[in-house]
């Protein structure tokens, strides 16, 4: 299945190279991902790399913390008044 969707994507020549120095133990848990998956060991660190930016740009809130942002969008608190302002003085100054 990863075979068939590697090849609809359109290939690109691999000409950077990339070098780390890791520890032994990581070098462990690399080659056995490696062997388990039968990727070669760049695309293992792309696939990771994407997973680290997915898990960076997706905020996934669960319980409280997803009701007290829920209840916030809901009933936004006033502004500040230092806030306003802040956009006064911006306003202000954008405008000349």
């Amino acid at each position: 299945m990863a075979r068939l969707a590697k090849t609809k994507q359109k290939r690109e020549l691999k000409s950077q190279r990339l070098e780390l120095r890791v520890a032994p133990s990581a070098k462990t848990v690399i080659l056995r991902a490696m062997a388990v998956s039968g990727l070669p060991a760049a695309d293992l660190a792309l696939q990771g790399a994407k997973q680290v930016l997915e898990d960076h740009e997706r905020m996934t809130l669960r319980g409280a913390d997803r009701e007290a942002f829920l209840e916030a969008v809901r009933n936004p608190a006033a502004p500040a008044p230092r806030l306003v302002e802040a956009f006064k003085l911006h306003a202000a100054k954008v405008a000349r």
